[in-house]
């Protein structure tokens, strides 16, 4: 049955509802979790999968000790915040934690006292929302396209890449041995390596690799791990390197957001002009409508 005739067919049968069940059948239809198999993929299963093995592989912030200058940066934000990497925790399981008294949301603002606010959460990783937003919504058709992950952490752009895309390869660079380690271990156990490769290195001496791209990602990917100069110096290499013409740039913030406390040479306008994205086209429930506006699209001019 194509799309129309369905959409008839359910509206027919809402109308046909007699007027006392009605308000039942609506709540049930927006609530039930009876059209979950129609939504949830094997793919998805996998995902989640890989999740839970990186959880057995990781402390409960999953960050590494040798992340010194991510760790102070938190430590210096002027309210209290925690990592909670979204490609491992959703809502419902940070809820379940919650629950445990393994994590809060909350903070006590005067010690001792019934006065509490919320606490900030940052991810340095897509939700699995997110990744199929990107790779369902907002990327096109990748067959035979080249992908770069910059600052690959965990792999999650890399293996929803794989399951969700037909991209020929996919490339994560990471400067951190760690998570190097983590990602090389999912690609061995689920078989990626036809298609996944880890480049354990400093993106600024990754010409070839940012020239070639067809895609590049980058999610929060400088601005908690390396200071205001060498910030800049990154962006510069990317803006210099990420030159093919009609090749996109997927980033968390927006590059104008990115760049706003920087000193740089950037001349958006004459590198990328951005891709307007349809951010309600995402229709399964429990939709973070404010962390999809964050993703933003550009294609290189």
């Amino acid at each position: 049955m194509e799309l129309a005739a369905a959409r008839r067919a359910v509206l027919a049968a809402v109308r046909g509802t007699c007027a006392a069940d009605l308000p039942r059948l609506l709540h049930w239809m927006r609530h039930s979790s009876d059209f979950d198999e129609f939504v949830v993929t094997n793919n998805d299963v996998v995902l989640k999968n890989i999740a839970e093995d990186l959880r057995n592989h990781l402390p409960i912030e999953a960050m590494f000790n040798s992340e010194h200058l991510a760790i102070q940066k938190i430590h210096q934000h002027p309210l209290p915040m925690v990592h909670v990497d979204a490609f491992l925790y959703d809502d419902d399981f940070v809820d379940t934690m919650c629950e445990e008294g393994r994590m809060s949301r909350n903070y006590c603002t005067e010690c001792g006292s019934y006065k509490t606010a919320s606490l900030e959460f940052i991810s340095h990783s897509f939700s699995l929302m997110e990744l199929k937003f990107l790779y369902q919504h907002v990327l096109p058709d990748l067959t035979g396209k080249v992908v770069v992950d910059v600052g690959s952490r965990l792999g999650a752009v890399l293996f929803a890449g794989y399951l969700y895309s037909s991209a020929s390869q996919l490339y994560g660079v990471e400067m951190n041995a760690d998570f190097c380690q983590l990602q090389e271990m999912t690609i061995t156990k689920y078989q990626f390596i036809d298609r996944i490769k880890v480049v354990h290195a400093d993106i600024c001496t990754q010409a070839s690799l940012l020239q070639k791209a067809d895609v590049v990602v980058m999610n929060n990917v400088f601005e908690y791990f390396l200071d205001r100069l060498e910030q800049a110096r990154a962006w510069e290499f990317i803006a210099c390197n990420v030159k093919k013409r009609g090749s996109l740039l997927v980033t968390v913030p927006s590059l104008k957001e990115s760049l706003s406390k920087l000193q740089t040479d950037i001349q958006l306008s004459q590198w990328v002009e951005e891709v307007q994205l349809n951010y309600d086209v995402y229709v399964e429930k429990d939709v973070d409508r404010e962390a999809l506006e964050q993703i933003h699209l550009y294609r290189i001019l």
